[in-house]
Formats: C-alpha cells, sequence, structure tokens
C-alpha cells in the first residue's frame, strides 16, 4: 500500500512538470530568454538560483548612474581613488588614467564596451561621493525591480560571497535599463571615441561577427573566478526583440562558450519557433449554464484572435483552459458582454490570459421562467384568487330608508 501511494506521488509530481520544455544542450549552467513583444520567458535553465555574476553587475551601474547624472557631457578629474585595488584585483579597465578630465558619457561607454572597473569606481565616486553610498543607490534599485535574490557590494562585479543575484533578476534589470535612450544607444554601440580623442572603445560583442550573430544588436559580458563567463544580449529577429542572460559557462581562454551559447540558443528558437494563432475568435473556450433562456447553456469566445511565439510542432489540441468569471448566464447579459477571463496553457505552461464573451444575445423563455418559478407562482395565483372570491362574497350594504 505505502509503494503505491509513492507511486502516486511520483505519477503527480511528473503530471506538474512541463516535460515539454525546451531543452537545449549548453554550456552555461543558468540562462533565461525573454520576447518582450509578449513579455513572456520563451526559455530558461536555473534561472532563480543565486550566482555570481560578474560584469553584468555594470547594467545595474549604468543605469544608477544615468538617473543620477544631470549632464553626461560634464567632466571630471579622475583621481588616484578611482583606480585603487583594481591591479590587485586584475579587474578589466577602460584605459583611463589619473589626472585625465573626462565627460560623465566618456565614463559609461568606458564602463559597458570595455567593461571598465576605472569607469565604475570613478562613476560611484563622483556621483554618490563614497563607495559605500553609490552601493545603497544599486541596492535600493535592485529593491524597486523587486529583486529578490541580489544584493550588491561593489559597482565592479568583483567576487565577494555577498554580491550575488540571478540571471531572471539581471533579466530584470536588463529590461528596465534598456527603457532608457542613453542606455540602450551605448549597449548597442560597436565603436566609441572619448570626449578628449585619447581613447576609443570596441564593443567585446564585435566578436560575434565571427559567428554570424548579425542578429546580436548589443549587450554586456562578464568574467570572473565565481561567475565564470556571463552574458546578456539584446538579439532582434522575427520582428521582435529577445532578451538573453546566461551565467556560469566553464571559463576558457580558447572557447568562447558563453557567446556559442547564445548562438545555440537563439537559433534553436529561430528554426523551430515562430507567431501561431492559438485562439480565433470563432474558438468555443468555455460553456455555462443559463437561467430563464430558451439555450440550456450557452458559449463563451475570444473578443479577439490571439497569436503568440510558440513551437512550430503547435497543435489546438494541447492547448487547455482555466476560467474565472460569471457562472450562470442570464437575460440581463449581452451579445459581446465580458463575461471573464481565460488563462490559457499550452502543454501545461502558461501562455497568457484572455477576456471571454458571450458569442449570441441571450433570449428569454416565459415557458423556461414559470417552470423554474411554478412554486412561488401556483401559491400567488391562488392567493389572488381567493382574494377575489373573498371581495365577491363580501355582503352589499343596505340602502338607507327615506323618511
Amino acid at each position: 500500500m505505502k509503494k503505491i501511494k509513492i507511486l502516486t506521488i511520483i505519477i503527480l509530481l511528473l503530471s506538474i512538470i512541463n516535460v515539454n520544455a525546451v531543452d537545449i544542450d549548453i554550456y552555461s549552467n543558468n540562462a533565461i530568454l525573454y520576447n518582450t513583444k509578449e513579455n513572456r520567458v520563451v526559455y530558461e535553465k536555473n534561472s532563480h538560483e543565486k550566482v555570481s555574476i560578474a560584469s553584468l553587475t555594470k547594467i545595474t551601474t549604468a543605469i544608477v548612474s544615468l538617473e543620477n547624472i544631470k549632464d553626461l557631457d560634464e567632466k571630471i578629474t579622475l583621481t588616484n581613488e578611482d583606480f585603487k585595488g583594481l591591479y590587485e584585483a586584475n579587474a578589466a579597465q577602460a584605459g583611463f588614467r589619473v589626472g585625465e578630465k573626462v565627460s560623465y558619457r566618456d565614463l559609461l561607454y568606458g564602463l559597458l564596451l570595455p567593461s571598465g572597473a576605472d569607469a565604475a569606481q570613478a562613476l560611484e565616486r563622483n556621483i554618490a561621493g563614497s563607495h559605500d553610498n553609490f552601493i545603497k543607490l544599486m541596492n535600493k534599485k535592485a529593491k524597486e525591480l523587486n529583486l529578490e535574490n541580489t544584493n550588491y557590494t561593489n559597482p565592479t562585479g568583483l567576487d565577494d560571497e555577498n554580491h550575488y543575484s540571478t540571471v531572471n533578476d539581471v533579466l530584470t534589470v536588463f529590461k528596465y535599463a534598456l527603457k532608457n535612450k542613453e542606455f540602450k544607444e551605448i549597449i548597442t554601440t560597436k565603436t566609441y571615441t572619448t570626449s578628449d580623442g585619447l581613447l576609443t572603445f570596441r564593443s567585446t560583442l564585435t566578436k560575434t561577427n565571427n559567428l554570424e550573430m548579425d542578429y546580436i544588436k548589443g549587450g554586456k559580458t562578464g568574467t570572473t573566478g565565481d561567475a565564470g563567463l556571463c552574458l546578456a544580449t539584446l538579439a532582434n529577429y522575427d520582428n521582435t526583440d529577445f532578451l538573453l542572460v546566461t551565467a556560469k559557462a566553464e571559463y576558457s581562454k580558447t572557447t568562447p562558450k558563453q557567446f556559442l551559447d547564445h548562438k545555440k540558443i537563439h537559433e534553436y528558437i529561430r528554426d523551430n519557433y515562430d507567431y501561431h494563432e492559438i485562439i480565433n475568435k470563432k474558438d468555443i473556450l468555455v460553456t455555462l449554464p443559463t437561467k430563464y433562456l430558451k439555450e440550456d447553456k450557452m458559449s463563451l469566445s475570444s473578443t479577439n484572435n490571439i497569436t503568440r511565439y510558440i513551437e512550430d510542432t503547435f497543435t489546438k489540441k494541447d492547448l487547455t483552459y482555466k476560467y474565472q468569471g460569471k457562472k450562470l448566464i442570464t437575460n440581463k447579459m449581452h451579445k459581446d458582454e465580458i463575461l471573464g477571463k481565460v488563462k490559457v496553457y499550452y502543454k501545461n505552461n502558461y501562455l497568457t490570459t484572455i477576456d471571454v464573451s458571450l458569442k449570441e444575445e441571450p433570449k428569454f423563455s416565459i415557458i423556461k421562467f414559470i417552470k423554474l418559478n411554478i412554486h412561488i407562482i401556483i401559491p400567488i395565483i391562488l392567493l389572488i384568487i381567493i382574494i377575489v372570491f373573498l371581495l365577491k362574497r363580501k355582503p352589499k350594504k343596505k340602502p338607507k330608508k327615506k323618511n
């Protein structure tokens, strides 16, 4: 009996797991791919696991800086403090020098293109006045964006046991940052020359040219001992922007594993997914009982045709619906009136929520009304008959005699 119970539990658990989820063999331990048009995750792997994120941290450093800088072309002078500890930590630098006068714009390009830790420390000192104050701003932004599994201790992404995030949280920051015009312009720039003409930065994403990944429009790399190889990219295909974040691919001097992962994920999705009509306005999604109507049941359908970015093997028979709304249709309702919402699932994987409405005008039935209320109507009729009868039997007043 005990074995039967255990087997039953296992079967139930397997039924909950989406066994049809995309399974792509990649180097990265963590990944998440997001369709911006549908506001939906298309693919994920260990996306909520806490990990070191290396220089993907600088996405937050950049957006916090942009939201606290009044004039991007204002010049500041770099000091020894901006380079403190970077050589010892073997941190990537943009190439700025002590005493150099640079603009905030220069620092932001130096931060995101060559991933300069010198730019990060110069930004935190000049924007917040101190390291601690800037970290407070970063963690405040994390809280504003509801990043429940993220904590920052530095603006560079250098390894620290208390500095962590998840690829899901990085995706949230990346998505938010791309709404900023300046951030998007920087992250998608291939080369940039500083305002004094002394430095030219080239995006680390130029490596994607050799891999024939012209659909990659921009992004940010990251590498440390703990984090491994990390990458966040903005791609465009199928008339849609896609955001992909990967982390913890094993470090290699010869193999760009993080770029190969992005190529593999994007090309798998491009080859196997497209926009398909999942719901037509004519499709019956819900059937409800009626009250006082000629029809015993009436059907609800979508107010619009619905398309979703989904597997090319899609068939409607794999769709399931969960309805929330009115439980009974009455003559007080009307054609096209929205009565509730339906959550649509494909192979147990949530797709979307849609409004559903009546396909036709409800038709009142006097016969059904009487049948359903006969226990009330008969006593009322009897009561009326009795009252009428009693009124008829009431004796007439005798006329008064005349004197």
